[in-house]
């Protein structure tokens, strides 16, 4: 019996070893079979790029860490200009608050890029706000490496010195803005803090400065809201202001000037303090808020949503600032200042564009507060580049995007990196390029994938979110197009309000508001001697050749060129002529002068009123597009300083324009403006989609090309009636025979260095 047990356990064992074994052999099996279905896609290219990088881009490159040390270095070694580079600089000292790339003159760049001429000379443009002598000073920094000299070019730059009070807030005059408050506002208002708003010595209120800082040159008379100190705080308004004064660079002279509270206007916190406590004045009463503006997702995701992969590796390379894709070249960079541009932008090696930039962002409120009722952003002067920080992965652009670090050195005491600021990726638009389906004769299916290269970067300012792309082609085109998102500003709801916007919680006014972009656009088409036209139409009564007697309205081709910079300044409140164009004298095969055209989508509309003071320092607005003559100090519409010297800004755009010179046969560049008027909805909260929220100008060939270029790429699919399996020219049917799952890096995320912030 013990023998027999023996027997049938051995048995069982053996029938466990061989079912494990049996298990594993099956599981190798199925692995195999189900990696050979779905092998991982392919880590480098498979075709060979169409064109070569190109070391002379480097001439656009943004400053290296390297760059940034040694120019400060320099700086610094300058005794007599006595300047600190410590965060906390008072503004009653001298600070060097940026550094960032002096751009070469477009002489000099296109004779070293076309072999024609020498490298310029590398050079940087620092900026120092001298508190202690009462004004700006813009140097270039030179050469690099290893800079030797620094030369003042304010007033070449400008025409004008730069008086300190256009100067930017910086770190450090917040630190001592935010002191000032405490010591004179909040320590001397704790009954009135408490029971309005729940603030004591553990809770305090986030604070949202209102520009510009006055109503004329030298003021610095900044209105400051008060807000919950919740997620979205720009949300959650508590009817509290103040106006302080702090035009001089010596704290001891700063005061407040006015107070503002729930509707009544004070002149002195003492007299706010005792109108309060005698109950003169209408008590907002604390109420915990709901926590509406939060972006923390109501329920758990379920699942991914599509996602973006190259099945036969990256159809484009990036090689330090320099990009390759299909038939197109480009130098990137990202101007602390302005932000994202291109340039030498080419097409089969012809170049279409010297200079696709941002310019500028600029926002006009209304409010029945006083902050938002005078409330003019020009976010250049805050820094749009320098508010590109890192992009989220998979959300903010595609997972499998390129991604590029930047370093920028503004209001810093050295630079700060910014990993992941810029993504770069092709994209499959969504809809085809072009496509035909012959129903009748000669039935056959023609089409083509949009398939598009994006450049993008995310600027995070304040309170609204930008989405910048330079998107290209393969028909030829390039677009820059910016989305708007993040949150709105809003105001404490007051009687009158809701004349300047739509309540979107309780007690809060979404305030009205526009937004107006500008783009520099530097078309170089065939060359530097270009023509300015317009295209229309109109209706004419014509005879008919076949009934002399009768006559029909038919639409003919309106062509005009405009000759001078005044006549090729279009206002935003004439009639535009429907096609614009930068022209070559060159023809194409049919005849046709060579041109790109300018198509803007998006304009915002009304523009503030051009008797209003501070209507100057936003001059490029008047216009949809406006075209100049080239000059190398023609090289922003805007400037560091118009923000917080609006009245007399030292770049004022409609100058550019006024000496009306000749543009027949010149070297030109568009200026185009574009947007949208906001008016804030319930669907705001907790934050503004960009569905909808755009802007842009889409850069078309017209005539350039003898034929859509497009034909000539391997997207192309064709197919007639019997060939719709082959794989000859429609590589969408052999794509089952070709799957493969992508391998992805895991999710990383740094953003939150380098951001602004007073916490310690």
């Amino acid at each position: 019996m013990v023998e027999k047990k023996k027997k049938m356990n051995s048995l069982v064992k053996w029938a466990l070893i061989l079912l494990v074994l049996f298990s594993v052999i099956l599981n190798i099996v199925l692995i195999g079979i189900h990696s050979s279905r779905t092998p991982k896609c392919a880590a480098q290219r498979v075709h060979l790029l169409q064109g070569k990088h190109d070391e002379r881009s480097t001439i656009f490159a943004d400053l290296t860490r390297d760059e940034y040390l040694q120019v400060q270095q320099y700086m610094l070694k300058q005794k007599d200009l006595d300047i600190s580079t410590k965060q906390t600089t008072e503004p009653s000292q001298n600070f060097l608050f940026l550094i960032d790339l002096s751009l070469p003159k477009k002489a000099e760049a296109l004779a070293y890029l076309e072999g024609k001429g020498s490298k310029p000379k590398r050079e940087a443009t620092v900026v120092v706000f001298y508190g202690a002598r009462g004004y700006i000073k813009e140097y270039v920094v030179g050469p690099l490496p290893n800079p030797t000299t620094h030369t003042d070019v304010t007033v070449k730059r400008y025409k004008k010195e730069l008086p300190i009070n256009a100067r930017t807030v910086t770190m450090g005059e917040y630190t001592l803005l935010f002191k000032f408050l405490t010591d004179e506002v909040f320590s001397k208002l704790p009954t009135l803090l408490k029971e309005s708003f729940d603030v004591d010595e553990n809770k305090y209120l986030n604070s949202f400065e209102q520009m510009p800082r006055g109503v004329r040159t030298g003021e610095r008379r900044t209105w400051i809201s008060f807000f919950r100190n919740m997620s979205g705080m720009f949300l959650h308004p508590v009817g509290f202001e103040v106006q302080v004064n702090h035009e001089s660079v010596n704290v001891s002279d700063w005061r407040v000037e006015r107070l503002f509270y729930n509707g009544q206007y004070f002149d002195t916190v003492e007299e706010l303090k005792e109108k309060y406590k005698l109950g003169f004045v209408k008590k907002i009463v604390y109420q915990e808020s709901p926590d509406y503006g939060s972006l923390k997702p109501k329920h758990k995701p379920l699942q991914i949503g599509p996602q973006l992969f190259y099945a036969e590796g990256k159809r484009y390379s990036v090689r330090k600032n320099h990009v390759l894709y299909m038939d197109w070249s480009f130098a990137f960079g990202l101007s602390a200042q302005t932000g994202m541009r291109v340039f030498d932008v080419r097409h089969k090696n012809q170049r279409i564009l010297y200079e696709l930039s941002v310019q500028e962002a600029m926002s006009v409120y209304g409010s029945a507060t006083p902050g938002m009722m005078m409330t003019k952003f020009l976010d250049s002067s805050l820094g749009i580049g320098r508010s590109a920080y890192e992009l989220v992965r998979g959300v903010d652009c595609p997972h499998e995007a390129t991604y590029v670090d930047t370093y920028h050195y503004v209001d810093m005491s050295g630079p700060v990196k910014f990993r992941n600021s810029i993504c770069i990726f092709e994209h499959n638009m969504g809809q085809p390029l072009r496509r035909h389906l012959a129903d009748f004769f000669h039935s056959s299916y023609g089409g083509m994938v949009n398939s598009a290269l994006v450049l993008r970067t995310i600027t995070t300012i304040v309170n609204y979110d930008y989405v910048w792309d330079f998107i290209f082609y393969q028909s030829g085109s390039v677009e820059a197009k910016v989305h708007a998102t993040g949150y709105i500003s809003s105001s404490y709801l007051v009687d009158g309000s809701l004349k300047y916007g739509h309540q979107v919680a309780q007690n809060v006014l979404g305030n009205i508001h526009t937004h107006f972009m500008n783009f520099k656009v530097d078309l170089d088409v065939l060359g530097v001697k270009n023509i300015f036209q317009t295209k229309d139409m109109e209706y004419a009564n014509v005879s008919l050749p076949w009934m002399p007697a009768h006559y029909a309205m038919v639409p003919h081709l309106v062509e005009k060129q405009l000759k001078t910079e005044q006549e090729a300044a279009l206002r935003y409140d004439r009639k535009t002529p429907r096609y614009l164009h930068i022209a070559s004298n060159e023809t194409n095969c049919w005849g046709h002068q060579r041109s790109y055209r300018l198509q803007v989508f998006g304009f915002p509309g009304d523009h503030l009123p051009e008797n209003q003071a501070e209507e100057r320092s936003m001059s490029w607005a008047r216009y949809k597009v406006a075209v100049t003559k080239h000059k190398d100090l023609e090289q922003t519409s805007g400037s560091l300083y118009s923000q917080n010297n609006m009245w007399s800004p030292a770049v004022d755009f409609s100058n550019f324009i006024q000496d009306n010179e000749n543009i027949e046969h010149e070297d030109l560049v568009a200026w185009v403006t574009t947007g949208f008027l906001h008016i804030p909805h319930a669907e705001d909260i907790p934050n503004t989609v960009a569905v909808g929220n755009r802007g842009g100008v889409l850069l078309r060939p017209h005539n350039y090309f003898d034929e859509d270029p497009s034909i000539h790429s391997a997207d192309g699919v064709y197919f007639a009636p019997g060939s719709e399996d082959s794989c000859e020219y429609n590589r969408m049917a052999c794509l089952a025979k070709e799957t493969c799952s992508p391998v992805l890096e895991p999710f990383t995320y740094n953003g939150f260095h380098g951001v602004m912030n007073f916490e310690e």
